[in-house]
This record gives structure tokens, C-alpha cells and sequence, in this order.
């Protein structure tokens, strides 16, 4: 039985707004972390799910995490903490999965005396989160600026690429490592897993400052960067950039939606492959429409098509995507409904959008739902989200079973 928890409600299964049923069957999971955490994120590897969060404990932040099997979860472990760290809603710590097993986890450390003067911190577990490694830093910049917004993804067998947002040419100038002077940069590493760190790159010299990046290996382990451009004129649209044995290539635009903004609207893609195939979802306000779009691309992110809009009309946005085995993709998003935030999912089709799709759950509590998170376990889809309630924040989970595709 599952038992709805406050502030949110499950729907009955096949309340679709298109006559395909998007999945058969829908749960609560509960969870390991304590009342009060919150900001998950989520990794899927050989058979486990994996999750890290935050949680607070009198002055200090703890970074958390646990692995789900079939028997249900491992004890909570604890990779870092400390009274330093920086807690955001929107930027946040992730876990990654090396080939080999080894786990890696990133949190955020304030290094100066602005608030927003944060760096990337790394630590890796041989052992299933028994213990931790010295912090690694992946950005070589040591300024007193922003570095965030991380994504990392395997890239090798034990070999993790990360990306991140980095403010270091901020009030710096123009010098032999930046042509673009006060703004921020899209810049890449590699992390082996015994702990060595490969050279700090720049992706992109001039993106936008806080939105979320993502990443995705296409079949012949070239990896896929979505983020959200930024140009002279102030278009923030959604850009890909791909690492290959050559290095990182010259960006392109996803779509040219136009989108002219002043400031940075906290609201990064996502992005997902499979094969020569590859999907990215994302959202937009240009023309002043709020819309959720999906685009694909069957030549590995050299090129996309023409993106299909799943939205119902008021998005918030703060997307995830994955790519199914008939091409298809899974697109959950935020939307208003009622006055209330509604997480949805659809399956989107190249051509024709929304194939299904459906309410997975409806929070009416004063505060957002933040940025849910997916991680996909064959046919089960495990969605989490930082759930506010009367008491506080908790974490939520759900896990969705897939109708079968024909």
C-alpha cells in the first residue's frame, strides 16, 4: 500500500492527458535520511541505486549518503561535514559511480567572505562508504569566487569527467587564460579513482552563472555537456559541448530559442544518450512563454532537431531526462497547477512530444519541491525531491515502473 505523506498526494494511476498509460505501477520508497534533509541526488550502477543529501546536525552540515539493493538500503554513511559548508537549494552535492565501484561524492565549501565565494570539493570510497579520501579540489583557480554547479559521469573505466561553473575570471581581467573578462566559464577535468586529477580545461569562456550542468556518454564513450550558454547580447539558450579522444569540441546551440535575459534564471537541462542517440530537455522563457522542450539527436550531439514542447502551460521548469531503449525520452519537470507545484512525466517521441504523461505527485506546502532528481534501474524509475513540510524540509522518493514499450 502506499500512503501518501503530507504536503503532496499520488494520483491514480493512468490519469494521463494522452491515452497511452505512462506506468503501471507507482510507490513511496522509504528512505534512510533523517527528518530534515534534504537536496538529493542520484546515481544508478550495476544493479544499486545510490543517493547523497545534506543534513544538519546543531552548526554543522553533514553530507550523507546511502545505496539501495533489493534487500532496501545500506546504513546512512557520512562523507564529510563541517560549519563551512555552502548550503543552496540549487547547488548542491552529487554522487558518481566509477566502473570500477568506487564512489565519488562532491559537496561545496565557502573559501571567502562573500557568500558566494564557494569551492568544489571531492571525496572518494573504496568501500562502500565506510570511509572517505582527503577532499580533492578538481579546479586548479584558488580565488576568493564561485565554483559550482558540478556534473560528473563515468568516462572510463576508472576515469570520471567533471564539469563545472567557474567564476574565476570575474575581476580579473583578461589574461592567457581568459578572453572573456567578468564572466562565468564552463570548465572540465578528469578524476581517476585512485585520486589523481587530470588538467583543468575551459569548455566555454562566457555561459550562464547558476544554472545546472548535466552530462551523458554516447556508445562510443564520447561525453555529452548540456548547460546554458550566455552570449554578449544576453541569450541564455542551452548548449552541448562534447569530449572525444581529440578533446572538448566547439560547443553548439541546441536550439536558437532566443531567450534574452538580463540574469540567470536558475534553471539548467538535462541531458541523456543512448548509442548515436541523445536527448536534451530544458526550459525556456523566451518571448515571454515559459515553456519545457525536448530535442534529439541521433548523430551523438553533433546536431539536434527540432525541440517538442511536453509542458501543460505553466512550467516552473528544473528538468531531468532519460533516454528508453525505443528512443523515447522521460522528461519529469515542475509545473503550477492550481496554485500548486505538480512533478510531472512524460514520454516524449521526436516527432509528436508527449506520447504519455502523468501527475507523480502534487505539493501544496508553502515552499517548492526544488530540483527532483531521476536515476533509472531498468524498467523502474526512482524520482527524489526535497519535500517541505510544517516541521521542515525531508526527502521524498518514488519509484515508478514503466509500462512495457512495445
Amino acid at each position: 500500500m502506499v500512503i501518501p505523506a503530507s504536503g503532496f498526494v499520488l494520483p491514480q494511476v493512468g490519469t494521463a492527458q494522452t491515452h497511452a498509460t505512462l506506468f503501471d505501477q507507482v510507490e513511496d520508497v522509504v528512505l534512510p535520511s533523517k527528518p530534515g534533509a534534504h537536496e538529493p541526488s542520484l546515481a544508478s550502477h550495476n544493479g544499486l541505486l545510490y543517493m547523497s543529501w545534506l543534513e544538519r546536525e546543531g552548526d554543522q552540515t553533514k553530507v550523507m549518503m546511502g545505496r539501495r539493493s533489493a534487500q532496501g538500503w545500506s546504513e546512512p554513511r557520512l562523507v564529510h561535514q563541517g560549519s563551512d559548508l555552502f548550503v543552496n537549494w540549487a547547488d548542491f552535492p552529487g554522487i558518481a559511480l566509477f566502473d570500477d565501484g568506487t564512489i565519488a561524492v562532491h559537496w561545496l565549501r565557502e573559501i571567502g567572505p562573500s557568500s558566494f565565494d564557494y569551492q568544489v570539493e571531492t571525496a572518494l570510497s573504496r568501500d562502500g562508504g565506510a570511509s572517505w579520501s582527503e577532499p580533492l579540489i578538481p579546479h586548479e583557480d584558488r580565488s576568493f569566487e564561485q565554483h559550482g554547479f558540478v556534473s560528473m559521469l563515468p568516462a572510463g573505466e576508472e576515469t570520471l569527467a567533471v564539469i563545472w561553473l567557474d567564476g574565476r575570471a570575474y575581476g580579473a581581467g583578461r589574461d592567457e587564460t581568459s578572453t572573456v573578462s567578468d564572466a562565468m566559464q564552463l570548465r572540465a577535468t578528469t578524476l581517476a579513482s585512485n585520486g589523481s586529477l587530470g588538467r583543468d580545461v575551459a569548455v566555454d569562456l562566457q555561459t550562464c552563472s547558476c544554472c545546472q550542468t548535466s552530462l551523458a556518454a554516447t556508445g562510443n564513450g564520447t561525453i555529452l555537456a548540456a548547460y546554458r550558454d550566455r552570449t554578449d547580447g544576453e541569450i541564455r539558450d542551452i548548449s552541448v559541448a562534447r569530449l572525444t579522444v581529440d578533446g572538448w569540441q566547439r560547443p553548439v546551440t541546441v536550439h536558437n530559442d532566443g531567450w534574452e535575459l538580463a540574469g540567470c534564471p536558475v534553471n539548467g537541462p538535462a541531458i541523456a544518450a543512448d548509442g548515436h542517440d541523445a536527448a536534451v530537455a530544458w526550459f525556456t522563457g523566451a518571448n515571454d512563454l515559459a515553456a519545457v522542450n525536448v530535442a534529439f539527436s541521433d548523430d551523438a550531439g553533433r546536431s539536434f532537431g527540432a525541440p517538442v514542447r511536453v509542458d501543460l502551460g505553466n512550467p516552473v521548469g528544473r528538468v531531468d531526462v532519460e533516454l528508453l531503449e525505443d528512443g523515447t525520452a522521460l522528461v519529469s519537470w515542475v509545473e503550477w497547477t492550481d496554485g500548486n507545484e505538480a512533478l510531472m512525466l512524460c514520454r516524449a517521441e521526436k516527432e509528436t512530444g508527449c506520447v504519455a504523461q502523468e501527475v507523480l505527485a502534487t505539493n501544496s506546502a508553502g515552499a517548492s519541491v526544488n530540483f527532483p532528481t531521476m536515476a533509472r534501474l531498468d524498467r523502474d524509475i526512482f524520482i527524489a525531491w526535497t519535500q517541505p513540510e510544517e516541521t521542515g524540509d525531508r526527502i521524498a522518493m518514488r519509484r515508478v515502473r514503466l509500462t512495457e514499450i512495445d
